[in-house]
């Protein structure tokens, strides 16, 4: 019973955490071009938050480890984001805007790493923290339907900051458990290095995604005639099929890590195939269904397979940053592509780095058992 106290907790600060992320940052493309015209600088823009998330994740990752303590490093974030993404009301100009972003992803990258090894933690049979870690997916799907029913780009910063108040009002209660603490000395260049085809296979995958998803809302809108809420619908397509996919993984798909993980790079392939060919804003829903699928499978087959086998923080900080690595390179790749070619142009881009992001994922090597234990 207690466990399951527990693990609801967790659920709920996991929502409310990605519900605040996601309002703002899917939509973040159409609120750059409300303050400059190119799209060179809206993929700078874009990568802003994730860059700060960068050195964030890694250094506070891995300080989470070296404590003892992750439930400080969760509220401390909690409580940072509210601040930071409240701040975003006020940003008036692009140079407002940038400061904004960057403390956002310095604030998010507190408590990403702590979070979901908290939520591993927390359940002593593993494959069922999938189901805590999936409120990720649905936290998405509700800030992104609220952005669409908001229909407001400047409400949609106050609903993100009262998210990260309510998730925060729920860490209150969460347990601190004692942990133990992990002080070798050159742990993250062990991590990365023990670990380096699956991160980079990460690294290439989401840099074709990453570019993608900074001109898609932007296609949508321009040159398929999507209204905001219909842009919505699309993008709450991909987290509904992750939410559940991520469920089902706790008791009906009985495969490896490995293997999850390697479907969900290669599968990823076939969403921008369709991606590139379509005629109107809903025929993008499918498409964005299949990404939530691969990412459901990538997502929670990597972090497992690294939490089972490496200093957990530490490890789902390196998965956390390679992605947020990829959200800097991605936007502006996409920005200097659709600048000298087109919108299509990107989504072919995306298709050749991410054959190669699997091709390198076929290095990886199934464990023969668990290494790192509680």
């Amino acid at each position: 019973m207690q466990k399951i106290q527990v693990n609801n907790l967790v659920r709920s600060a996991t929502f409310f955490q990605h519900a605040g992320i996601s309002i703002v940052f899917v939509f973040m493309p159409i609120i750059a071009k409300g303050v400059t015209d190119s799209i060179f600088e809206i993929g700078l823009l874009v990568a802003s938050f994730s860059f700060a998330q960068i050195l964030s994740e890694i250094y506070f990752g891995r300080h989470s480890d070296k404590k003892g303590t992750r439930l400080k490093f969760i509220k401390i974030g909690f409580i940072g984001c509210a601040v930071a993404f409240g701040l975003h009301y006020f940003a008036e100009d692009i140079s407002m805007l940038f400061l904004v972003r960057i403390a956002a992803g310095v604030a998010s990258g507190i408590m990403i790493p702590a979070m979901i090894a908290y939520a591993y933690e927390a359940n002593h049979e593993k494959k069922r923290a999938a189901t805590v870690i999936s409120f990720h997916a649905l936290g998405w799907l509700a800030g992104i339907a609220a952005a669409g029913f908001a229909n407001d780009l400047k409400l949609i910063f106050l609903i993100s900051a009262a998210s990260f108040v309510i998730g925060f009002l729920f860490t209150i209660k969460m347990p601190n458990p004692p942990q133990e603490k992990e002080l070798k000395p050159g742990t993250t260049k062990r991590v990365i290095s023990k670990n380096r085809f699956l991160f980079l296979s990460l690294l290439l995958r989401h840099i074709g995604a990453a570019s993608v998803w900074t001109i898609l809302p932007i296609m949508l809108m321009e040159k398929l005639g999507a209204e905001l809420y219909e842009i919505s619908i699309v993008y709450v397509a991909n987290t509904l099929t992750a939410f559940i996919l991520m469920n089902l993984m706790a008791s009906k798909i009985r495969i490896s890590n490995v293997t999850k993980f390697k479907i969900g790079i290669g599968c990823t392939t076939f969403v921008f195939v369709g991606l590139a060919l379509i005629t109107d804003w809903w025929m993008a829903m499918p498409f964005m269904a299949l990404v939530g699928g691969t990412w459901a499978f990538l997502f929670i087959g990597g972090n497992f397979h690294l939490m089972e086998n490496n200093p957990r923080s530490t490890s789902t900080g390196i998965f956390s940053s390679t992605l947020s690595i990829a959200t800097v390179i991605g936007p502006v790749t996409a920005g200097s592509i659709a600048f000298v070619f087109d919108y299509v142009a990107v989504m072919y881009f995306a298709i050749a780095i991410i054959v190669c992001a699997f091709i390198v994922s076929l290095k990886i090597k199934k464990p023969k058992q668990s290494q790192f234990k509680i």
